[in-house]
């Protein structure tokens, strides 16, 4: 006796997919759970701890290289102490105003969203000018990236970080104009948390150089 099979069952069960459950099959979930783009930000800020790793070694190595002659002090000798805490904090600051930024977006306030992430801007570049100055004393005083072992060290992880700081504002700011543009909505908070992430990690980085470099004589 053969099963009565109902026609317009077999007809929806046969239908191809629409395009939300496209959408949802071509989201890449890797084996880890996570999106291919996800895991290629992890792996790279894995490498990014080897580089600075590389960088924090060296720069302990050479650290009482400060060379001959009249101007032979280290850099730990020349920290204006108070003003780089000062700076440090307000990077650390920027680590909770991402916070915002991801918590808005995720929720679909892309208003608070921008808002959080032009603060973060904001203060990443307040930290930025703060290491600007800080180099320009040191130049003025006549230790450049050449003077000595040390000051090529320091000079060498110090503006690196920078570097890294300074692509983050990038990100941040492109992030900004995308949204504003619509091209970033509740669908794509993922992306706002990818950059979330590599800040995170450039804010982790600098507590380490700071205790390193400007705590630790």
């Amino acid at each position: 006796m053969t099963d009565f099979v109902d026609p317009h069952v077999v007809a929806a069960a046969g239908d191809p997919p629409d395009a939300t459950d496209e959408t949802h099959m071509l989201s890449h979930v890797t084996s880890t759970g996570i999106s291919n783009e996800k895991l290629a930000m992890w792996v790279f800020l894995g490498s990014e701890c080897l580089l600075f790793g590389g960088l924090i070694s060296t720069f302990l190595l050479y650290k009482h290289h400060a060379g001959s002659g009249a101007l032979d002090q280290t850099p730990h000798e020349l920290y204006d102490l108070a003003f780089t805490s000062i700076s440090s904090f307000v990077l650390l600051m920027s680590s909770l105003s991402m916070v915002f930024a991801v918590s808005s977006i995720q929720r679909g306030d892309g208003r608070a969203m921008r808002t959080w992430l032009a603060v973060t801007a904001l203060l990443g570049s307040v930290f930025i000018a703060g290491q600007v100055y800080e180099f320009t004393e040191f130049l003025d005083q006549g230790y450049g990236f050449t003077h000595s072992p040390a000051w090529s060290a320091f000079f060498g992880l110090t503006g690196f970080h920078g570097v890294h700081v300074t692509l983050g504002i990038i990100m941040l700011v492109s992030a900004i104009v995308l949204s504003l543009r619509g091209r970033i909505g509740p669908d794509q908070a993922e992306g706002i948390e990818i950059i979330g992430l590599y800040w995170h990690f450039v804010d982790v980085v600098w507590i380490i150089i700071f205790t390193v470099v400007y705590l630790i004589k």
